[in-house]
């Protein structure tokens, strides 16, 4: 009797003692298996040491406002007013004779660009000179005649002669002098002994010679153009502006714009002029911009393209750096420090609405969605999310 009850006390003890190990054991895993739920399954938390964190580079940042500009992109090409361009040719054919200028070459106002020679610019100087020459004998004539009208001594007949015949001579003695001046020869100081078969042809306008079409010994036809010069001084930029974007544009709106071949170095603008004709080809407008530094105007000539963005309005916006924003599959994701204990850092991932991206800079839409001073990783975060 007192053995079995013995016996079953500690059948009962030993029950116990099971149930208890039972107990713990089951506790213990029930604890591992909740810590690795938390970490495998929650990917919106990451935990980084802080050594990895330095060893990465990584950054923290909060958000800030931002000056965001809406842009028109566009395309254009340098040049110069109309007036600051000149294609010279010869009033009157001839053979080159000298002609020593090199494209590149600045020519100054005024200056010989090349001489031609013709036989026949003798003969519009001989006669400028006779009828000079000629003329003298006829205003006497004509005035002699007009007092004997007067007097009734001569017939009216014969003044109204002497009349017409000098006043002939004055219109061709006035055309061969407008001849001589086009063919830069000087009217006052011809004489007979000076006359020339060789005529120099002078440049317009100061500028760089751009184009040189006619060579020694050829023969330059008055249609012909021999020399292109460009003066620089005042060279703008056209840009062409479709007409769905038209409304936007405005004078005085500011223009970034850059080099075809040079995309890393900007420049700036301003919006001069607009014009009120569109291209039935294309579309467009040509929008007249002058540049903001006239240092710069030398670093381009006419006929360079550059590719430009018209800052047509402007706004403030919350924003984050560009690199501290991640796309994932069309949705944008950003890290949002939520504590640091035990030499580590314990990051959220958050999803976030975005705008413009300017300037290293992406608008944040929903920036109610977080505390003023919240810390976000602004480098290091694609990293981080990504693995």
């Amino acid at each position: 009797m007192n053995s079995s009850k013995h016996t079953f006390s500690i059948s009962l003890f030993l029950g116990s003692l099971a149930l208890v190990f039972s107990v713990f054991s089951c506790g213990s895993g029930a604890s591992n298996e909740t810590m690795v739920i938390e970490e495998n399954t929650d990917e919106n938390i990451i935990s980084v040491s802080n050594s990895q964190f330095q060893a990465s580079a990584m950054q923290l940042g909060r958000m800030d406002t931002f000056q965001f500009s809406e842009k028109v992109h566009t395309t254009g090409m340098f040049d110069v007013p109309p007036g600051h361009k000149a294609s010279v040719s010869a009033y009157f054919g001839g053979y080159v004779k000298e002609s020593e200028l090199l494209p590149g070459e600045v020519a100054t106002k005024g200056q010989t660009l090349f001489t031609l020679e013709n036989p026949a610019y003798i003969q519009i100087q001989q006669d400028f000179l006779e009828v000079k020459n000629h003329i003298s004998f006829l205003k006497s004539d004509y005035e002699r005649q007009k007092s004997l009208s007067e007097e009734n001594i001569s017939s009216q007949k014969k003044f109204l002669q002497a009349e017409t015949e000098y006043n002939n001579a004055l219109t061709q003695f006035e055309a061969l002098k407008k001849k001589l001046v086009l063919m830069n020869i000087d009217p006052k100081s011809l004489t007979a002994e000076s006359m020339t078969s060789v005529i120099p042809v002078k440049s317009p306008i100061s500028g760089f010679i751009t184009a040189i079409n006619a060579s020694k010994g050829m023969f330059l036809n008055p249609s012909d153009i021999a020399i292109t010069i460009t003066n620089t001084e005042h060279m703008h930029m056209e840009l062409k502006v479709f007409e769905n974007d038209l409304h936007k544009i405005k004078v005085g709106q500011k223009v970034i714009f850059k080099r075809q071949n040079d995309p890393n170095k900007t420049f700036t603008a301003t919006i001069n002029l607009i014009n009120k004709a569109i291209d039935e080809e294309n579309r467009s407008v040509l929008v007249h911009c002058h540049l903001d530094s006239e240092e710069d105007e030398r670093l381009f000539i006419p006929g360079m393209y550059v590719e430009a963005e018209i800052l047509t309005s402007s706004q403030t916006q919350m924003a984050l750096p560009e690199a501290a924003v991640v796309e994932i599959e069309g949705n944008y994701y950003v890290l949002v420090k939520t504590n640091t204990e035990n030499e580590a850092s314990t990051f959220e991932k958050r999803m976030v609405k975005v705008g413009i991206t300017e300037d290293g800079y992406t608008s944040i839409l929903n920036p109610q969605d977080f505390k003023p001073n919240t810390e976000f990783v602004t480098s290091g975060a694609f990293n981080l999310i990504m693995e």
